[in-house]
């Protein structure tokens, strides 16, 4: 799974952000998880924007105090590529509301501890799904991280998933709203580790101070 993601300013978030055509740059954040905020890009009107959403699909309302909650009766952070087409959860969004969320690494925990995961030459561009939702008289956006099948690879780390990284030649078809029919994917849904990563042991993702040697893991198809 995906359960935590940094966004720093560093050169290759800035490199990303203008591939994608967007002048902006996301919000500096560390320790981001589900439930809290973060910037992603969608297209709308064949134009593409940076806007501020709430990391699960599903959210409401807060019962007691201002604000948006993930929705309790079900975890929707993460949504896994097998089943984007077969569920209605998230066929819909699949078919035109396709997003990237821009990070500079991501967390995963093994035996207590904390791994930064980030590939070795570029940002990340997480493939995404989003709703917009009307609460009264309030705009709410919200998204979801979509997690590829665990990769042998990375199996020691994380067994279960892996987080879909889109490479720029993806990132047009992937925003196209009009394209809707997603076949077009499956190739991209079936890959697996598509660039080098490192994987690095860290106090947290707060601090994100080194505990450990970094190693490299390279890429492989599914």
């Amino acid at each position: 799974m995906c359960g935590r993601m940094n966004v720093s300013d560093s050169p290759f978030v800035k490199e990303l952000m203008k591939a994608l055509g967007i002048t902006a740059l996301p919000q500096v954040r560390n320790n981001v998880g589900p439930g809290s905020s973060a910037n992603i890009v969608i297209q709308q009107d064949n134009e593409r924007r940076l806007i501020e959403a709430i990391w699960s699909l599903l959210i409401e309302p807060k019962k007691d105090k201002p604000g948006f909650r993930p929705s309790p009766k079900w975890h929707t952070f993460n949504s896994k590529s097998t089943r984007l087409t077969s569920s209605p959860l998230w066929s819909s969004a699949f078919k035109s509301h396709r997003a990237i969320i821009p990070a500079s690494c991501f967390f995963e925990w093994k035996d207590k501890v904390c791994y930064a995961i980030e590939p070795v030459d570029s940002a990340i561009a997480f493939a995404g799904l989003y709703r917009s939702w009307q609460f009264d008289d309030e705009n709410v956006h919200s998204f979801s991280v979509i997690t590829l099948p665990g990769q042998n690879n990375f199996k020691h780390i994380h067994d279960k998933s892996y987080p879909l990284i889109l490479e720029a030649k993806d990132y047009e078809q992937w925003l196209d709203p009009k394209l809707k029919d997603t076949s077009v994917f499956k190739e991209l849904l079936d890959s697996g580790i598509r660039k080098e990563i490192s994987v690095t042991p860290v106090d947290s993702p707060k601090n994100m101070n080194k505990i450990g040697e970094k190693k490299l893991i390279t890429a492989q198809a599914a």
